[in-house]
């Protein structure tokens, strides 16, 4: 299937349909030439577009003052409905269903005030240990609010003893036996330090007969792998957009909400964007949300975020995301088979992301065994941007959209040549 060399390499670059794509995003530098930058599961390159659209909002600030929320190119009162069927398109969901808005931990408290309503019975939060630091903060400060002792609400599974992933099978047996404590499972969609690509439909169908809630977040998911969160019956979903959908640093956020939920009488933290629009400004008391996700807004869009956000999803949607997976998963598949062909004694190192591709997006976590951050520190010498987590792997994402067969080729050049 694979070669290990150079020519194989540019062949299949040759042979890339999307190949054109990576000349739509600015290349950081490193020595004469562009880095080879494998961090876009940690922050996505610049479009060259976004200046464009940046622009075109500050134009229209500078000409046009207040009356830009109704007579700008893109109307500020509307903005965050520009979004939404791009947005739509990348999670698998319909329109209403999805919003861009806030920040992702922001958004993640709001929709657990509405979706983790604990009783005497059920109370318990099943999610994966080790999950995102500020997922953590999130949950347990969700609990503590509610006067229940994370230590015992908190279900947190870990991989078998000698294992690195979870199995799909253990985390349903662990919400068929905590079924009726159970209040909520929320799983990374794919995993931040693994890359696990966690079983959504099949999770979300046992959180359902288990009689909770289930909810993901897809800080790692959006954008790099495929979802359909209105056909699986996800509950809800919280997702940056500076990763993987390259709306730059501390991009604005997204939630989806389940269309079965948009009229719920869920309690839930109010502001006056998520107020009825026809209404909105005529200031009156009593919060009338406005029907599917988009009731629970808070504040005005962000627009010059927005915009940005909206330069990289008119990439997507000119790339599609089904062509996206297919390379990555060939593009993936082959920085696997090169480093398996680097290492084929596991002296150095182990991939801990799973082998099956259905279980991974384009992120590989290499967990050195040996001599670690001499090797990263090494390989950043020689011009490669990728990411360092403590204590020992170093995870690396060949991003469809802008990386290419030959840069995979080079990065394990490069990691191998630092080994021996």
């Amino acid at each position: 299937m694979f070669e290990n060399s150079l020519k194989f390499a540019r062949s299949l670059d040759r042979q890339d349909s999307l190949a054109s794509f990576r000349k739509k995003f600015l290349l950081p530098t490193a020595g004469n030439g562009p880095a080879l930058y494998l961090a876009g599961n940690s922050l996505g390159l610049q479009p060259k577009t976004t200046k464009r659209y940046l622009q075109a909002e500050l134009d229209d600030w500078a000409t046009l003052g207040v009356e830009g929320h109704v007579h700008a190119q893109r109307p500020w009162l509307y903005y965050h409905k520009f979004s939404k069927k791009a947005l739509a398109a990348l999670v698998g969901a319909q329109a209403n269903e999805v919003v861009a808005m806030n920040q992702l931990t922001v958004n993640l408290h709001l929709l657990l005030v509405s979706f983790y309503r604990p009783t005497a019975q059920r109370f318990k939060i099943i999610t994966e240990a080790g999950a995102f630091s500020s997922d953590q903060y999130a949950f347990e400060s969700q609990l503590r609010y509610h006067g229940i002792d994370p230590t015992t609400a908190l279900v947190e599974l870990a991989p078998r003893v000698g294992e690195y992933t979870l199995r799909t099978a253990d985390i349903l047996h662990a919400i068929h036996e905590n079924a009726s404590q159970l209040a909520l499972v929320i799983l990374g969609g794919v995993q931040y330090y693994t890359g696990q690509f966690f079983d959504i439909p099949r999770i979300t169908a046992a959180a359902h007969q288990a009689g909770a809630y289930a909810g993901f977040d897809l800080a790692h998911a959006v954008g790099n792998v495929p979802l359909a969160l209105h056909r699986d019956s996800v509950d809800f979903a919280v997702w940056c957009s500076y990763k993987y959908l390259n709306a730059g640093p501390g991009a604005i956020a997204g939630a989806f909400v389940h269309n079965r939920h948009a009229n719920a009488p869920l309690p839930r933290f109010a502001g006056w964007w998520g107020h009825h629009e026809g209404e909105r400004f005529q200031m009156k008391k009593g919060f009338k949300p406005q029907p599917g996700v988009d009731g629970w807004q808070l504040s005005n869009v962000p627009i010059f975020q927005s915009a940005a956000l909206l330069a990289s999803l008119e990439i997507f949607q000119e790339a599609g995301i089904k062509k996206l997976r297919q390379k990555s998963l060939r593009l993936t598949g082959f920085l696997e088979f090169l480093l398996s062909q680097a290492d084929p004694d596991g002296k150095y190192y182990t991939v801990i992301t799973p082998d099956d591709p259905r279980q991974r997006g384009c992120q590989l976590s290499i967990l050195m065994k040996r001599q670690g951050k001499k090797t990263f520190n090494s390989i950043t010498h020689a011009g490669v941007i990728a990411d360092w987590r403590e204590p020992n792997v170093i995870r690396v994402a060949p991003v469809p959209l802008y990386n290419t067969f030959e840069e995979v080729f080079r990065f394990v050049t490069l990691l191998s040549d630092s080994l021996y």
